[in-house]
Parts: C-alpha cells; structure tokens; sequence
C-alpha cells in the first residue's frame, strides 16, 4: 500500500516504511536528491516484494551541515531531525504496529538512533536501516563516488552529468575526519566528492541496488533492532 494514494478506511496497520534522505551536494555529476531518490527506490522495492508493506512518502531533507559549503545543500540540523523523527514515530504508531525509517544518508545516523531509542523506550517497535549493502569490488566510499554514482547510473541514468564526473578526496575517512569534522566536506574536497566515481556503470550499480535491497528484505523480516542503537541486525 502506497500511503499518499490511500484513503483512511484503506489503511488498517502494518509495518510502515519511511524512506528518509537529504537535499544535499553530490560533487559537480550527480542531483543534489540523490539520498532521497535511493532511499525511496529501495522503498518501492521492498513494497513490492512485501505487499503487506505501507510506504509513506520520503522525508527529503535531513542533517547535511557538512554539506552546507556548496549552493543548493539545504539541512535541518539534528536536533530538528529528531525531533520531526520523534513525533513522526508517536503519530504513525497510533495505527502502524511497526514503524521502520530507510535511511538513505550518514548525516542522519546520530538522529535516527537517538529517535528509534526514544520511540523504543516509550513502548513504540520502531527501527531504521541503511541504504548500503557491500558488493565485492565495488569499493563503499564516502560520498558521490563509484558506489553512488554508479547506483545512480542505474536508477535515473538521465540524472548523472557522467561528463562531469571525477575524483574527489580519495583518502580513507580517518584520514580526514578531523579536518571533516571542522571545516566541512569543502575543506577536504573543492568539488564535493569523497571516492572517486570515473569507473561507475549501471551493471554494477544494479549489482548494488540488489545487495542493498536483499539486506533489507532480510533485516525486516527477522525484525531484531539493536537495543542501543534502534538500527535492525542484518539476517
């Protein structure tokens, strides 16, 4: 069931499916709703393999400051983030008997786990997982690189300006966390990349969307959330 396109007397429970993403910088080739358009398509792919799945419409904007030193990134912080997680959880859990966020961006992580815990404790079966599954040889960088790139490259090929693609900051994140962490993704990357996307395809990126898929099939169906983090074990 779509919930946008359903009318209340349709909509009788279940396990609602909330794809959560970012409007943010995606280097110079790929849309600023990339984290969106994944999660979403992750979504719609786990609601036709469970028809018993309610989809909700995607929240697109999240926690992306890291992001803010390119035009067109738009966040909401953290602790807005939580909050709207918070109270969107006590709403939907008034008829949802389950509530699982698909989390389609890293900035959101410290926010979906201080959400799902709250929403856990006060007695609400509320969970969240990545958009991210490994894929032998295609290296899991940090943003806009191969692995994004090349997902985009099979999910909207028509969104990904593949001329304009290069490599970004290519060093381990440890390495530059710090720097990270004060000045932003500019401070490391002047072109907003961290990986490097130049040898992404749409085989490999189905290669990816399939693990990414299948490991959320498996985690939702054997439903085991982390007790500290709230994010659902892999089966």
């Amino acid at each position: 069931m779509l919930l946008a396109e359903a009318t209340w007397a349709e909509v009788s429970g279940g396990t609602l499916v909330v794809p959560i993403g970012s409007t943010e910088q995606h280097g110079p080739h790929l849309p600023l709703g990339t984290d969106t358009l994944v999660a979403t398509a992750v979504g719609a792919a786990l609601h036709d393999a469970v028809p018993s799945l309610v989809l909700a419409p995607a929240l697109p904007y999240g926690a992306a400051g890291e992001h803010e030193g390119f035009p067109g990134t738009i966040s909401i912080g953290e602790d807005a983030l939580r909050t709207v997680l918070v109270e969107y959880g006590r709403s939907a859990c008034r008829w949802a008997s389950r509530l699982m966020f698909l989390n389609g961006h890293g900035g959101n992580v410290a926010a979906l786990r201080a959400a799902t815990t709250l929403l856990r404790y006060e007695g609400r079966d509320a969970a969240w997982l990545p958009c991210a599954a490994p894929v032998d040889g295609v290296p899991l960088d940090a943003h806009a690189g191969r692995y994004e790139t090349s997902l985009l490259h099979h999910l909207g090929p028509g969104l990904v300006r593949g001329d304009r693609a290069e490599s970004g900051e290519t060093r381990p994140l440890r390495e530059v966390m710090e720097q990270l962490r004060a000045g932003g993704v500019a401070a490391v990357s002047p072109n907003g990349v961290l990986g490097d996307p130049t040898a992404a395809g749409a085989g490999e990126g189905r290669a990816v969307f399939d693990a990414v898929v299948a490991a959320a099939a498996g985690a939702l169906t054997a439903w085991d959330p982390d007790p500290d983090t709230g994010r659902l074990h892999p089966r």
